[in-house]
């Protein structure tokens, strides 16, 4: 199934790159602690996941009454452990299960804002030795290098375009929130309280800075592409 980019309308994946990020700067105190030895692996932050009825930088709009929908969905996925997401955007609807790297553990709403609690999937290996062997391994690795991670919404559905912006149709269906690299990804971030939420949200750029951004993301799409052939050799 093709992967729509910004802009274009159909039928296909959605992918979105403005619903949040980690950064290592903002949660020095939680690395501190994947650096421990006698670290437990339950590292746990919320983060923004998604928004409704406002454009973001693929030009979408996810309506209200979608998203609403979606959640209600998602909450049976979580409540029977299977709110699993992956290290970077596979180009496929389905979630591989040795990819995955991280798990939505509690989703709720903060005005049009769904909000989410996220556990990073570790091994012991990891902490009692610095073997990474797993993709929570990679990405807990990352961050304690500095990386900065970007969330990143994962879907299937239509899109018809109204009054300048692409509208998610009644079709849509929520797969997961996927872990990429996307510097340039605007909104939230991880943090450790709820109320920290405001800190680091943002406003959409103007149409000449949105522009320059689908160029970028289409780019991160063909560096997508290129990462998971390697990653799969």
């Amino acid at each position: 199934m093709k992967i729509l980019g910004p802009r274009e309308i159909g039928h296909g994946i959605l992918i979105e790159y403005d619903a949040g990020s980690i950064s290592p700067k903002d949660n020095s105190k939680i690395l501190k602690e994947i650096a421990d030895p006698n670290f437990d692996g339950e590292v746990e932050m919320y983060c923004i996941l998604q928004k409704y009825d406002v454009p973001n930088r693929n030009g979408r709009i996810y309506p209200e009454s979608i998203l609403k929908r979606e959640n209600e969905r998602y909450q049976d996925v979580i409540k029977r452990g299977g709110s699993i997401s992956e290290l970077n955007h596979p180009e496929s609807s389905l979630i591989d299960l040795e990819r995955t790297s991280h798990v939505i553990t509690e989703t709720f709403w903060d005005g049009n804002r769904l909000m989410g609690k996220l556990k990073m999937l570790t091994s012991p290996g990891y902490h009692k030795d610095g073997v990474v062997s797993t993709m929570g391994d990679i990405a807990a690795n990352l961050l304690r290098q500095g990386i900065t991670l970007g969330i990143s919404s994962r879907g299937v559905g239509s899109l018809k375009e109204n009054g300048g912006h692409n509208e998610v149709q009644d079709d849509f269906e929520l797969i997961c929130f996927d872990l990429v690299s996307s510097p340039s990804t605007p909104g939230s971030y991880l943090f450790k309280n709820p109320e920290d939420a405001n800190k680091w949200d943002e406003v959409l750029e103007s149409k000449e800075e949105s522009n320059s951004l689908d160029i970028k993301a289409n780019k991160a799409l063909k560096l997508m592409s290129k990462l998971n052939n390697f990653l799969d050799r």
